[in-house]
């Protein structure tokens, strides 16, 4: 019952950088919003294999969790050098 709460709060957690990257008109910060939203989704889903009792979904998560972002944030600095040429 307990991480189930802190799944909800996880979720609420995850609208602050939705709003941000609706708000936002600069690419760096609507990119560093959806990495923000990304890596907090990867850790709702291993709550979730947690409380599935289920490993395949946890080391999905732990993959999507460590490589993930490192291409993520590549394409927005390639794209934040492109802008200031």
């Amino acid at each position: 019952m307990n991480l189930e709460i802190v799944l909800i709060a996880m979720i609420f957690a995850l609208l602050i950088p939705i709003y941000e990257a609706c708000k936002s008109d600069d690419t760096w910060q609507k990119m560093l919003a959806l990495g923000s939203i990304s890596s907090k989704a990867s850790i709702m889903i291993l709550v979730v294999s947690v409380l599935r009792d289920d490993w395949m979904i946890g080391v999905v998560a732990s993959i999507m969790l460590s490589v993930g972002n490192a291409g993520f944030m590549l394409l927005a600095h390639i794209l934040r050098r492109l802008n200031e040429a």
